[in-house]
Parts: C-alpha cells; sequence; structure tokens
C-alpha cells in the first residue's frame, strides 16, 4: 500500500519501507512533528496516518509533570458589545473544560 504526500508541491508516493524509514529520522531528529514535516516535506496528516497504520510509538516527548498551583487569576475579560463569553481550555490527559455565557 502506498501513499502519496506533499514534497515541494509535487506528490510523491512513499512505500511502507519508506515510511519506516521516515520514522526512524524522525525519532533520532528530536523535532516535534510540525517542525520535522516542514523540514522533511512532508504532509503532517500523511505522517499522523501512517505511523498511526504502521503503529509507531509516539516518540513526542511527554509534557513535564504540573504542580498544583491553586488559584490562577486569569485576569480581567472585557466582553465585546454581544456580551456573549466562550472559553475552552485545555487542562492535559484528554480532559478539557468548556464554559460559555450569553
Amino acid at each position: 500500500m502506498t501513499r502519496a504526500t506533499a514534497t515541494n508541491n509535487k506528490w510523491r508516493r512513499r512505500s511502507r519501507q519508506e515510511w519506516e524509514t521516515v520514522f526512524a529520522r524522525f525519532a533520532a531528529s528530536g523535532l516535534g512533528i510540525e517542525p520535522f514535516c516542514a523540514r522533511e516535506g512532508l504532509s503532517e496528516s500523511s505522517f499522523r496516518r501512517w505511523r498511526s497504520l504502521l503503529g509507531e510509538p509516539s516518540t513526542q516527548p511527554a509534557a513535564p509533570a504540573m504542580e498544583a498551583t491553586g488559584f490562577v487569576d486569569a485576569g480581567t475579560l472585557k466582553l465585546g458589545g454581544t456580551g456573549r463569553l466562550e472559553l475552552r481550555l485545555d487542562l492535559g490527559d484528554g480532559v478539557s473544560l468548556h464554559l460559555s455565557r450569553g
């Protein structure tokens, strides 16, 4: 099975073995997905899809442990003319908080 990826505005098909080589370079690069794909001229969506298909482990560094800080002051929010407020916070580990008013 091959998949086309964007390289210098041209489509190139890569074999399974070529993708495995790409993932080996990624693991050795120490870069995140976005900078690595930009450097290699790869589509991030193709990279992520092939990584999932091949069962490549995530080599992204784990997020540092967060220390408990208690209350965090986000400051004063000034609402526009609508009075509507929507706030979405990513709390990590797949947990998000969504608040809306108005």
